[in-house]
């Protein structure tokens, strides 16, 4: 895996997004890299822990929109298969996995980086880093399952203002709002973090499993479809003129005019 690194040491799989000099920003290939090593954790017997974190300066700022990774082989912008072949299993993956998942967020989380966060059952943060939903900038919806997570996690009235404003929620009110379980100095993230997952993984395998199946019984028992719904309707918004402004004004670093066409 080049974009991605997986270690297991102490029954913890501290898996890494690895694409620092793009704020590891997510590609079909981190993707699949991703979903590669979940698939291993999952096997491992040695693993009952994981740990997800991002190399460098950020957990991850969402999707590479300069890669050219969201053409589709016609050209056109194409949203919707790297969704359901690739992003949405990740994120499922997470989910559905019969192990504790902890995000250490050590940095922006943006974009399907944030939903990536948000998928897993326990997060940390750093005093420094940052949640952003910055979908709507770029006009589009929302993705990686966030539709789901932010309202299970904050409550309908904070998720709709994350996702409709757009705007930044810092580490400290992040964890005000519930979003996250706790905030540490950055430079004892890896050791809190390690720490965490390093006592999830000394505990009980079955009663985690039972745990984590009935609460997204609980909270999640649409999520596959909730998914799909969100890749569906973001294909609708790639092919918008609001998309094309948006990712034009993004790469220009210019206030996006929006048309509604």
């Amino acid at each position: 895996m080049e974009t991605v690194e997986l270690n297991i040491a102490g029954g913890v799989a501290r898996i890494t997004l690895n694409r620092p000099d793009a704020l590891n920003a997510w590609t079909p290939e981190l993707g699949d890299d991703l979903l590669a090593a979940l698939e291993h954790a999952a096997r491992d017997p040695q693993a009952r822990a994981i740990l997800l974190t991002g190399a460098g300066r950020a957990f991850s700022s969402g999707a590479d929109l300069k890669s050219g990774a969201i053409l589709g082989g016609d050209g056109k912008p194409d949203v919707l298969t790297p969704l359901r072949e690739i992003y949405n299993p990740v994120i499922l993956r997470v989910r559905t996995i019969p192990k504790p998942v902890v995000a250490a967020v050590n940095g922006p989380a943006a974009g399907i980086g944030c939903s990536l966060a948000l998928a897993a059952d326990l997060i940390l943060a750093a005093e420094s880093a940052y949640f952003l939903l910055a979908f709507v900038n770029i006009g589009l919806g929302l993705d990686g399952g966030a539709s789901a997570f932010l309202p299970a996690r904050v409550g309908q009235a904070r998720a709709f203002e994350l996702a409709y404003l757009g705007e930044r929620l810092p580490a400290e009110r992040a964890l005000e709002w519930g979003l996250v379980n706790r905030v540490v100095p950055d430079a004892d993230l890896e050791t809190e973090a390690g720490a965490l997952a390093a006592k999830l993984a000394a505990g009980p395998p079955g009663s985690y499993a039972a745990i984590k199946q009935t609460i997204n019984d609980q909270l999640y028992p649409r999520l596959i479809r909730q998914l799909d719904d969100e890749a569906v309707l973001q294909q609708e918004r790639v092919a918008s003129a609001d998309f094309a402004e948006g990712v034009s004004a993004f790469i220009q670093k210019r206030n996006a005019s929006f048309t509604g066409s």
